[in-house]
C-alpha cells in the first residue's frame, strides 16, 4: 500500500478547473446531433439497434473519442452540457443519449427486464419494498459505484430542490485514508462479502466477494456499494462484520463526504455526465420533487462497457463476469422470471 498517483487523482473543486472535465455543445454541435437523430428516425431504427455508424457525427466523433480517453486515462469523469432537451420528445432525447453513448462504449443491461436505458426518478415505493432501488427514490445516496465501466446520466428535468450530484476521486480518498488511517486502508484491500441485489433475479449466487481497493497490473481499481455489503454481513450463513471492518467503512464514507475532497454540482436539463466507476465514486443528495408529474425530476441512466477499460482483479468476476481489459462486462442479466 502506497499513495497512487494518476491524472484521476484530484481533490474537490480542482476538477472544475480542468479542461478534461467539461465542455458545452455549440449550436453547430447540436445541429450535427440533430442531423444524426433525423437520420435514425427516418430509417425507423429501434433504439437499442442504433450503432455508432448509424449515428454519424463527422466533427463531434473526435471530441467523443477524446472524452472516452479522458474517462480512462484523464480525470475519470466528464460533463457535457448544452443539449436542448426541451425542444425534443423524451423518445428523441433517449435516442440522442444512446447515439452519443455508442461513440463511447457498449450499453449493457441494468435490470432483470433487460433495460439498457434506465429512468432515474422517484417511483413512490414504500420503505423496504423489495423492488426499490436507490435511483427510484428521492433519498440521499452513499458514495458508491455501479456495475459497469462507465455510468452515464442525461438530465431531462431537475428536482424542485435538492438532488445535487457529488463526485469524489476514489484514488484521492485511498491516499487520504493511507495518510490518516493505514490500518483501515489495509481492511479495504481485503475481500468483502456482497449480497446479490434483490433485483438481480438471473443470478443464482446469494453473494460474492471482492475488495474495495486494489491494484491490478499496475492500474488502480476502486469499487464500493455499501448497501450490498451491509446486507451480506446480516446473512446468517456469513460471518458478522468485525468492529474494525465497520470502522473502515464508516471512515471511508466520512472521507468521501469531506467538502475539500468531493465536488458538488447540479445537473440541469440537457447535461450529460459520464463517470469511470473505478476511479470515481458518486452520490446524490435528497430532493423535493414537483407536484406536477410532467415536471418531476427525471434522469436517463446508461451503463457502458468501454473498449479501453482497465483490467480488474479476478475476484470481480462474481459481479462483472469478465475481468480482462477491454472486454464487455458488468450489468445485470435479463431473467426469464420477468417474462
Amino acid at each position: 500500500m502506497k499513495p497512487y498517483q494518476s491524472p484521476a487523482t484530484w481533490r474537490g473543486d480542482e476538477l472544475a478547473q480542468r479542461p478534461d472535465w467539461r465542455t458545452t455543445l455549440s449550436a453547430s454541435d447540436c445541429a450535427e446531433i440533430d442531423r444524426a437523430l433525423h437520420s435514425v428516425n427516418q430509417r425507423s431504427i429501434a433504439l437499442e439497434d442504433i450503432t455508432q455508424d448509424d449515428f454519424p457525427l463527422p466533427r463531434l466523433a473526435a471530441e467523443l473519442r477524446s472524452i472516452q480517453e479522458s474517462l480512462e486515462h484523464g480525470s475519470g469523469s466528464f460533463l457535457l452540457r448544452g443539449w436542448p432537451t426541451a425542444r425534443y420528445s423524451l423518445e428523441d432525447n433517449q435516442r440522442v443519449f444512446w447515439g452519443l453513448s455508442r461513440h463511447l462504449g457498449t450499453p449493457i443491461s441494468q435490470s432483470a427486464q433487460g433495460e439498457k436505458i434506465f429512468h432515474v426518478q422517484d417511483a413512490g415505493y414504500k420503505t423496504n419494498d423489495a423492488k426499490a432501488r436507490g435511483p427510484n427514490t428521492r433519498k440521499s445516496l452513499h458514495f458508491h459505484c455501479d456495475r459497469c465501466d462507465v455510468i452515464g446520466f442525461m438530465c431531462i428535468r431537475s428536482a424542485k430542490t435538492g438532488g445535487d450530484s457529488y463526485l469524489v476521486s476514489s484514488i484521492a480518498v485511498h491516499n487520504e485514508i493511507l495518510l490518516r488511517r493505514p490500518d483501515l486502508l489495509e481492511q479495504l484491500y481485503q475481500s468483502w462479502y456482497y449480497k446479490t441485489h434483490n433485483v438481480d433475479l438471473a443470478n443464482d449466487d446469494p453473494w460474492c466477494r471482492q475488495p474495495i481497493f486494489a491494484i491490478q497490473d499496475g492500474r488502480f481499481v476502486g469499487y464500493i456499494l455499501r448497501v450490498l455489503i451491509d446486507r451480506a454481513y446480516e446473512l446468517p450463513e456469513l460471518p458478522d462484520m468485525t468492529p474494525l471492518q465497520r470502522e473502515a467503512l464508516d471512515f471511508l464514507d466520512a472521507v468521501c463526504a469531506e467538502e475539500e475532497l468531493n465536488i458538488k454540482f447540479r445537473q440541469e436539463p440537457g447535461d450529460m455526465l459520464f463517470v469511470n466507476n473505478f476511479v470515481n465514486f458518486h452520490s446524490r443528495s435528497e430532493f423535493e420533487d414537483h407536484d406536477d408529474p410532467e415536471k418531476k425530476r427525471l434522469l436517463l441512466r446508461i451503463w457502458l462497457s468501454v473498449p479501453n477499460s482497465r483490467p480488474l482483479p479476478a475476484e470481480f468476476a462474481g459481479s462483472f463476469g469478465r475481468t480482462d481489459a477491454g472486454e464487455i462486462r458488468g450489468g445485470l442479466h435479463p431473467s426469464s422470471l420477468t417474462s
